[in-house]
């Protein structure tokens, strides 16, 4: 298991996830996000916006996404 933040996943906020895979973690965050925009959280609405924005570029979307995946990797496992 690992711990990340939403800031770390490219969010607004220090709230921690705990997941075994990338790919947990990136659903973890992206149900947060949601929730905090639908609260009306203008921070974390501007980190959707300038996700958005590189969704128009395939090229931009892969390196982010690489990168974010890299950060997973580097972080150690919880309690080691």
């Amino acid at each position: 298991m690992k711990t990340m933040t939403c800031k770390q996943l490219g969010g607004a906020c220090d709230t921690e996830f705990h997941a075994n895979t990338f790919e947990e973690m990136a659903e973890l965050s992206k149900k947060h996000a949601m929730e905090m925009i639908q609260n009306g959280d203008d921070p974390h609405s501007k980190a959707m916006r300038e996700m958005q924005e590189l969704m128009h570029f395939p090229e931009g979307m892969n390196a982010w996404y690489e990168n974010k995946r890299k950060t997973f990797d580097s972080v150690p496992t919880d309690g080691v």
